[in-house]
């Protein structure tokens, strides 16, 4: 029997080429042909025709740290106060192990159907169009998706810029620079970084590093906030305000929740994966919720233990110790947030390196270094300025995960994988999947309404470019 050659049509659909055995390439867990395999070589970049990036390149476990070392970002050092001291012991545990279980639920859902249609669906917004047959849903999904990316991009900056303000006061009486000139720093320092590295599987010794940097500040933090604890008298751990703003700071800490859990970019992490892709993808989502968790849940239960309900968003200003051991940690907290923002802002940087690099040239081109430099340069230039405008991002971006992370990691996975398997659910599991869409539906309506309200409550507080 003749077998197909390699080709690509413009649906998008390819075709298996022979491996050198003479055998058809291994299919996917979930069937399908694995169409890393597939891909064209007669290009300077390792790539598909549809992106500029490498596809079907990593390892399970260079995935695998990126989730784990994000999920344990910078970010991990507000919780104990946005996560814990909005919930309170027994709200706070059960919604991060509930929380924990559905989010990974979610994620295998989309990782499942990675490959539909005879397709590698490589980005969140390609897999909307396909299974909902229209330009809208991917317009609708990229919309979402990158408001959400910018937002965090936004938040980590923020974090990076209170970090180097945190060296700068411990050393220094002077106020001369405030907030709004570290995050400016914070931008500078990001290009450069997303300069020399042109995507994700260049990331490679960066997330060895990244690790080790958050192992740095982790343990400093932890030794630091037991110690504190041991000392510390009585504790209040009780959830502080009126009826009304327990109600929705429950609110907001269920959302902060799924925010941690979510990367929002899971099919762009899947598509740098090797062979068996969906497989792979679970190994790297199983290192997620099992070491990822262990990590932040221990964050989490000292940090709120050690300082109750005064415990600060910023879990290093609360801690005492010598200047030096809380400089390396404030340290550490800078660069790992470099790496962890590159890592948020990649589908932005494919976009514009596919829509205008040229992928008969080198990334070391002189042409596509320029395109790296025009458009993550104007990119983060923007992203600094919003984050020094609005130092209280964190309530923006509350309500853009409200917007964007439940419909996307929640409400599309549920939905998509209806749409992609109908015919091989049961009733009861159809149910199910309904079920849940309903229900993230209605938390993020809810979740909608209480990052507005804090929008409002810190705007008459705060002004731009505050020095908080």
């Amino acid at each position: 029997m003749e077998v197909p050659s390699p080709r690509s049509v413009d649906s998008g659909t390819v075709v298996p080429k022979v491996t050198s055995s003479g055998s058809l390439p291994a299919r996917d867990a979930d069937g399908a042909t694995d169409i890393s395999a597939c891909k064209p070589s007669n290009t300077a970049f390792e790539t598909t025709k549809e992106t500029a990036h490498l596809i079907g390149n990593d390892s399970w476990l260079q995935v695998g740290m990126i989730l784990v070392t994000s999920l344990n970002s910078a970010f991990v050092l507000s919780y104990p106060k946005i996560v814990m001291a909005y919930l309170g012991w027994t709200a706070g545990i059960l919604g991060l192990v509930v929380g924990a279980a559905m989010s990974l639920h979610a994620n295998i859902l989309i990782a499942s159907i990675h490959f539909t249609g005879g397709k590698r669906h490589i980005r969140y917004r390609d897999l909307a169009e396909h299974l909902y047959a229209g330009r809208k849903m991917y317009i609708l999904t990229w919309i979402s998706q990158y408001t959400n990316l910018f937002t965090i991009n936004a938040g980590f900056i923020i974090l990076a810029g209170e970090a180097l303000k945190g060296i700068y006061v411990t050393y220094n009486d002077s106020s001369d620079l405030k907030l709004p000139h570290w995050v400016a720093i914070t931008g500078g320092v990001c290009f450069i970084f997303a300069f020399f590295v042109p995507h994700l599987s260049a990331l490679r010794v960066w997330l060895a590093i990244s690790g080790i940097l958050t192992s740095i500040y982790i343990v400093i933090v932890l030794v630091l906030s037991v110690r504190d604890g041991r000392r510390i008298g009585r504790r209040d751990y009780a959830v502080q305000g009126t009826s009304t703003q327990k109600f929705f700071n429950v609110i907001s800490g269920v959302a902060n929740i799924a925010f941690s859990y979510s990367s929002g970019i899971l099919p762009e992490l899947q598509a740098t994966l090797r062979a068996p892709a969906v497989l792979n993808m679970k190994k790297a989502l199983y290192l997620l919720f099992t070491v990822g968790c262990a990590v932040m849940y221990t964050v989490l239960s000292i940090g709120y233990w050690a300082y109750g309900s005064e415990v600060s968003s910023y879990l290093l200003a609360s801690v005492s110790g010598s200047k030096s051991v809380i400089t390396v940690a404030n340290v550490a907290v800078f660069l790992q947030t470099i790496v962890s923002l590159h890592v948020f802002a990649s589908p932005m940087y494919e976009y514009w390196d596919t829509k205008f690099a040229d992928q008969k040239q080198g990334e070391w081109s002189p042409y596509n270094m320029a395109v790296r430099v025009v458009a993550r340069g104007l990119y983060l230039t923007f992203n600094t300025f919003i984050a020094a405008l609005l130092p209280f991002i964190g309530d923006f971006t509350s309500l853009t995960g409200a917007l964007s992370v439940f419909p996307l990691t929640f409400v599309l996975a549920h939905h998509m994988y209806l749409r992609a398997k109908w015919g091989e659910l049961s009733l009861a599991r159809r149910g199910w999947h309904y079920l849940n869409v309903v229900f993230f539906s209605l938390l993020s309506v809810l979740s909608a309404i209480a990052a507005i309200r804090l929008i409002v409550v810190d705007s008459s507080t705060y002004h731009v470019f505050a020095d908080v």
